[in-house]
């Protein structure tokens, strides 16, 4: 008999705090107080969650023999042998059922996105996750995806610099997620390499071409193009027009913050490998992403 505890875990419902993007084009368009517009929101929200389950569950069936080398990992209930692969590739049905039922009567683009969402994510696990930054990239584009999903559903106009924000974000973390995963390793892959030195078996195979200092510089870039990115979308033409304000560049001090929290963290507290784990266990980090919601919220919807 399966636990609902081991279902639950194969769900992973704590990295569906990914899918919050979807919600952008909600609060950015003005509808946040709008009833039927937050349930489609809602709705949404849903769909990418259920469908990031999906992938999750397929992917610790590709993974599962890798993941029981890995020291934590070896854990989850595919690897551990809590689920079996027969009951796994059944409960992977439960939440691709959820997903067809909650886009029922959808927008046909939103679910031509959350389509598109799906089979990028397959690739991803079936072979895209082992090139060289195309992984990062294709994670970095299912974040944009959800910020266009969100508008979609809505059928409200996207903001060119919004996604262009979510991008660079999106593969600041990507990026940041790698070098995290390096350090754990103890030294570069490249370098053990170099040195006639075995990589562990359990880590990414990709890992293999990337190393600390061509990730940290990554970031660096990443990082400088996420700020500059919001800094001009808070004050372009269209922005200011919509809120008839010019004071959301206000909230830039907050988006700063949170990248030079982020980095103290990867670099001085050798964290970075689970970024879900750090933005939510990080107290520092909630306040001041509590602080940017409120700051922006007034100045959107109380002007």
């Amino acid at each position: 008999m399966i636990s609902a505890r081991a279902i639950l875990r194969l769900f992973r419902p704590v990295q569906w705090t990914k899918n919050l993007f979807v919600f952008a084009a909600l609060v950015f368009s003005q509808h946040l107080l709008d009833p039927d517009y937050v349930k489609l929101s809602v709705r949404a929200f849903l769909a990418f969650s259920f469908a990031a389950s999906f992938i999750y569950i397929l992917n610790d069936i590709a993974d599962r023999d890798r993941d029981r080398l890995h020291p934590k990992k070896q854990f989850r209930p595919i690897a551990s042998g809590e689920i079996s692969l027969t009951q796994a590739v059944f409960i992977a049905l439960i939440p691709l059922a959820i997903v067809i039922v909650l886009v029922a009567s959808l927008p046909v683009p939103f679910v031509l996105c959350l389509a598109f969402y799906l089979v990028m994510n397959l690739a991803y696990s079936y072979g895209l996750k082992d090139l060289v930054l195309i992984d990062v990239f294709v994670i970095a584009i299912g974040f944009m995806l959800r910020v266009i999903g969100g508008a979609l559903v809505l059928d409200v106009p996207r903001s060119s610099w919004l996604i262009l924000t979510t991008m660079f974000l999106s593969l600041f973390l990507g990026i940041a997620k790698r070098r995290g995963e390096l350090v754990a390793l103890g030294a570069d892959p490249v370098l053990r390499k170099e040195l006639g030195e075995s990589v562990p078996n359990h880590t990414r195979k990709v890992l293999e071409h990337y190393s600390v200092e061509f990730a940290e510089q990554m970031t660096t870039i990443c990082a400088a193009g996420f700020v500059f990115s919001y800094a001009l979308y808070t004050v372009s033409e269209r922005t200011v027009k919509m809120f008839g304000t010019e004071n959301l560049i206000f909230t830039t001090p907050f988006v700063l913050y949170g990248i030079f929290r982020y980095l103290y963290l990867l670099h001085k507290k050798s964290l970075g490998e689970n970024p879900t784990e750090v933005v939510l266990s990080d107290i520092p980090m909630i306040v001041n992403f509590l602080a940017y919601a409120i700051a922006m919220l007034a100045i959107i919807y109380l002007k």
